[in-house]
């Protein structure tokens, strides 16, 4: 069995992707803080970095977990990972809403702001609670209706990470059943998935431009001291998901597969300052997928997890539901019961399953819960609207360590993880390099 990546020798500090990352964003603060008018202008950078990769990220996706499934089989072992994850996902989303619940009373934010809901612009949140209303209009059969696509080539222009999953699912089930027969068409999609990652390392060649134009635009638009007003709010959100990571994900890990977390995210700095920057994990998907891979996960865990995840595993997001509506709360004075709380927990539930891929979908599914819970004024949202980005950095930032961590998990689980090459890529005596790497991901681990 071949080594998923052979040792090598580390780049010059100026080749380094993180480096580069890293200057992009101190440059971009400086612009936004010296010439605010140039550094909004600059947000082209990040549109175009961002408008490059989602060109890519469906027929990755496709890709990927077709080669996955029919290389993996044996079929109930596919469905077997599914009901791992899925489980693995309703328990961890759990476990987050009821941390950001319990630090939102323990730390109480929005205690002694004594708004008014009468002084509240109700102009501000029309749009989202329009669009809150109708997601909550369809229920769960539209949920389920809206996972099948119209058409396959529908749900790859249209990016929608979950419909394309779905087909290529279906897709990938279709080969392993037809067999031999069907091999020409996954090595096609096996050699499809080696050109696309190729120019996935070109287009990430061009990270350090996003992330100046996104950090760049923040800064020039909003200032440096725009936090002032929700810095509570703000503070403890960010250290809510730092102490999620750090002490529920980094229990996990070392439990099921004996990694560090302080390692595994040293491992994906890049992708993590590229989140940051851009308040988006869209923006490393095919990446993460990748290295994931190279460090010894095997390509259907990694296929049918991460995917999957994007729609069902968003950690960091539900912390912010139960965070932002206890804080709207207590901000306007209002007394939650016992029974308004377990509301709040079951609705946040099942509305933060709809956040990805819905436009202001923070602030949607936010006004989605509040409007299923009386008690609280959904004109509170009005609240949290101006720091949305700095909580969308967390957010982002959360959702994608809490997927890559899934991935390990199931990966372990299912003993489809090399903990050896996993261990010696994170010390880094194995050096990984996407820009550069097209070569073929060994199965790791029988």
């Amino acid at each position: 069995m071949n080594a998923p990546a052979a040792p090598a020798q580390k780049p010059p500090l100026y080749k380094s992707l993180f480096l580069q990352v890293i200057a992009a964003l101190v440059l971009g603060i400086v612009l936004g803080m010296a010439t605010p008018d140039f550094a909004v202008g600059l947000k082209f950078f990040s549109d175009a970095f961002l408008k490059l990769i989602s060109m890519i990220v469906a027929p990755i996706v496709f890709c990927v977990v077709v080669h996955g499934i029919a290389g993996a089989g044996d079929l109930k072992k596919v469905g077997r990972v599914g009901g791992k994850a899925l489980l693995y996902f309703e328990v961890m989303t759990t476990v987050a809403l009821i941390v950001g619940l319990c630090l939102a009373y323990l730390f109480a934010p929005g205690e002694g702001m004594n708004i008014n809901t009468a002084s509240l612009d109700p102009h501000a949140m029309a749009t989202y609670a329009d669009n809150a209303h109708k997601l909550k209009g369809g229920g769960i059969g539209s949920f389920i209706l809206n996972i099948i696509p119209t058409t396959s080539f529908d749900a790859l222009a249209r990016n929608d990470v979950l419909q394309v999953l779905f087909f290529a699912i279906l897709f990938g089930v279709s080969l392993a059943l037809v067999g031999e027969r069907a091999k020409p068409v996954a090595d096609l999609i096996d050699t499809v998935s080696t050109v696309l990652f190729r120019a996935m390392g070109l287009i990430v060649r061009l990270a350090p431009l996003g992330v100046l134009g996104a950090i760049a635009y923040t800064v020039g638009q909003y200032g440096v001291g725009s936090l002032r007003q929700l810095f509570s709010l703000v503070a403890l959100f960010w250290v809510s998901v730092t102490f999620f990571v750090i002490v529920v994900l980094g229990t996990v890990m070392r439990v099921t597969s004996g990694l560090n977390i302080f390692r595994f995210l040293a491992y994906f700095r890049e992708e993590l300052t590229i989140v940051l920057a851009t308040a988006s994990s869209d923006a490393v998907l095919p990446q993460i997928m990748r290295k994931l891979e190279r460090m010894g996960v095997k390509p259907s865990i990694v296929g049918l997890v991460v995917p999957t995840g994007y729609s069902f595993n968003l950690d960091a997001f539900s912390i912010y539901l139960t965070l932002a509506t206890v804080f709207i709360a207590q901000a306007t004075n209002t007394h939650l019961s016992f029974g308004d709380l377990l509301l709040v927990l079951g609705i946040s539930l099942v509305t933060s399953k709809g956040a990805h891929g819905v436009p202001g979908s923070a602030i949607v599914i936010l006004a989605a819960t509040l409007n299923a819970v009386p008690a609280i004024p959904a004109i509170g949202l009005v609240l949290v609207l101006s720091v949305d980005w700095f909580i969308g950095m967390a957010r982002a930032l959360g959702n994608l360590i809490g997927n890559c961590t899934a991935t390990v998990v199931i990966g372990a689980w299912e003993k489809d993880l090399d903990v050896a090459t996993a261990k010696r890529v994170l010390a880094g005596d194995i050096v990984v390099d996407i820009i550069e790497d097209t070569a073929p991901v060994s199965l790791a681990a029988e």
